[in-house]
């Protein structure tokens, strides 16, 4: 069985961990904008005190400024004009006549209400958070259900006792973690879907098949009953995810245009301004023992990339979690999840 503090690899390839998964999954996108330029920034000052050609004396004979900085006109408004774009086809499938907005919004309701039939509650939550809470904890339920019929009755071999104990523990550790970590979970942050794919519905799913198939003479009719409701359940936890994850990459879709507008301005501005008042003659002298134009020209060159790095670190994380879920259901993608059962 797996174990309940995992991370969010269930359908992807090999495991994130330590500050890779941080990186990756974790970081505030923003903060990790200013790290990669100013990791930038820094390297371009630090070559300078390296023994390389001059600075000064490369704009002055080869007029390097006009060089550095001339593609970025083009590349700026260019990129963020293409990145927008893309993004509003993207966000072009929420807008369709009447009749399909009825459509999707009776298959909500119809989901919904199927749900709140196995849950046997009158209204779940409307909060993406709170809905994948309660999704979660009667999974937990059924578990416990299913581990109580066990233990009535008949008895049951070693084996049998042992798979059924741990598979609930499985379930009950894993959920326990990710309902406390909803409990404060706001949607259009990272935090919702991020613990909806720490929750391995896949594993269980086949773990539950798996176990009656191979005790299918010991499990009673309560027993296979049992099954079948928690089988039921975590299958309604594909789609639960599915639906929020597309939402939420629409959400950062959005984030992303309105970033790439807000930063094309003035990194355009900063281009120009280089392009046509930075020459060979300005600010003469140094700071901290580096030439004044290298401080200004690495630092004109970080704000040309930003709007190239911004659209970077926003679809590194999106590409992550797709590569991560490609497979909805009983599929587990990864070679870490592969054992003598699954060969």
């Amino acid at each position: 069985m797996d174990s309940p503090d995992f991370v969010a690899d269930e359908n992807g390839g090999g495991r994130l961990t330590g500050p890779r998964l941080y990186l990756l999954l974790r970081m505030d996108r923003r903060l990790l904008t200013a790290i990669v330029l100013a990791i930038v920034f820094g390297v371009l000052v630090g070559l300078s005190q390296l023994g390389l050609p001059a600075l000064r004396t490369i704009v002055a004979v080869n007029n390097g400024t006009f060089w550095i900085f001339s593609a970025f006109i083009g590349s700026i408004i260019t990129g963020t004009s293409i990145v927008v774009t893309i993004n509003q086809l993207v966000l072009s499938q929420e807008l369709g006549a009447v009749g399909d907005q009825r459509d999707r919004m009776q298959d909500a309701m119809d989901f919904r209400r199927d749900l709140e039939e196995n849950l046997e509650e009158d209204v779940t939550p409307p909060e993406p958070a709170a809905f994948l809470y309660e999704l979660v904890d009667g999974i937990q339920h059924e578990a416990n259900d299913f581990e109580s019929t066990m233990t009535e009755g008949s008895d049951h071999s070693d084996e049998l006792t042992e798979k059924v104990r741990d598979y609930v523990d499985d379930i009950a550790g894993n959920a326990e973690t990710v309902k406390g970590n909803l409990e404060n979970a706001q949607f259009g942050t990272f935090d919702v879907i991020w613990n909806a794919l720490n929750f391995n519905y896949s594993r269980k799913i086949y773990d539950a098949r798996k176990l009656r198939a191979d005790h299918r003479e010991e499990l009673s009719d309560d027993a296979n009953e049992e099954i079948d409701d928690m089988v039921t359940l975590l299958k309604f936890f594909g789609p639960a995810r599915e639906h929020f994850k597309t939402l939420y990459f629409q959400w950062e879709l959005i984030n992303l245009s309105r970033a790439l507008l807000y930063v094309a301005v003035p990194a355009l501005t900063v281009t120009a301004i280089m392009l046509m008042y930075v020459n060979a003659s300005v600010l003469p002298g140094q700071t901290l023992g580096v030439d004044n134009l290298v401080w200004l020209t690495s630092g004109g060159f970080a704000v040309g990339i930003s709007p190239f790095v911004i659209f970077i670190v926003y679809i590194l994380r999106i590409a992550t979690v797709a590569k991560r879920t490609l497979a909805m259901g009983p599929f587990i993608l990864r070679q870490s999840e592969r054992d003598e059962d699954l060969g």
